[in-house]
């Protein structure tokens, strides 16, 4: 190793994440993520548990800001409103798109990986389930709202990361909701008749 340079968490995960892409997610050893970052695999393991952990180190903190923003939603919000405006907060944490793109591409193409994103995203939905009662939301609404806002949140982030999508990612969650009152209104009308 040549002279100590700052940040080895961060060359760490970029490495990863260019190795992943590069080679696949199962070919890429742990050793070869801390020779591409430049450090030992020793100091790979004072940052990770394990290769996995790279992409998924965030959890809680991102867990954390979005029930911190449902706690800050208006008290006259609908369940579902409170649980998509809190959603909406998280495009303060995910600023790096580019990031997020080749994160998702790696994660899909992994069956492991893509286990892993829904045992988040399940874990997220409790949380608002939670948040969501705290406010008074009784059941099944406050689990109904979260699970629903959760499923707008991966249609709006599977659309943000798309190649090509310029839009950002809490004007998405907005359209996504916007489609799905169209739907229920469709749905509904559909009945009376």
């Amino acid at each position: 190793m040549g002279r100590w340079e700052p940040d080895a968490r961060g060359r760490l995960g970029a490495a990863a994440l260019e190795l992943y892409l590069e080679r696949g997610y199962e070919q890429t050893t742990v050793a070869d993520i801390a020779e591409r970052a430049g450090v030992t695999a020793r100091t790979f393991f004072r940052h990770f548990a394990d290769k996995r952990e790279v992409l998924f180190a965030g959890g809680a903190g991102f867990e954390a800001h979005v029930v911190a923003a449902l706690d800050a939603v208006p008290a006259s919000a609908t369940p579902l409103t409170a649980a998509v405006r809190a959603l909406e907060a998280s495009a303060e944490l995910l600023i790096d798109h580019d990031f997020s793109r080749k994160r998702f591409a790696v994660i899909a193409a992994n069956a492991e990986l893509h286990e892993r994103e829904l045992i988040k995203l399940a874990s997220l939905s409790t949380a608002l389930a939670e948040g969501l009662r705290r406010r008074g939301v009784d059941e099944p609404a406050a689990s109904l709202a979260a699970e629903t806002g959760v499923a707008l949140f991966r249609v709006a982030f599977a659309r943000w990361v798309a190649e090509g999508e310029t839009a950002e990612l809490d004007e998405l969650l907005r359209d996504s909701l916007g489609e799905l009152t169209q739907l229920t209104r469709r749905t509904t009308a559909g009945r009376r008749r």
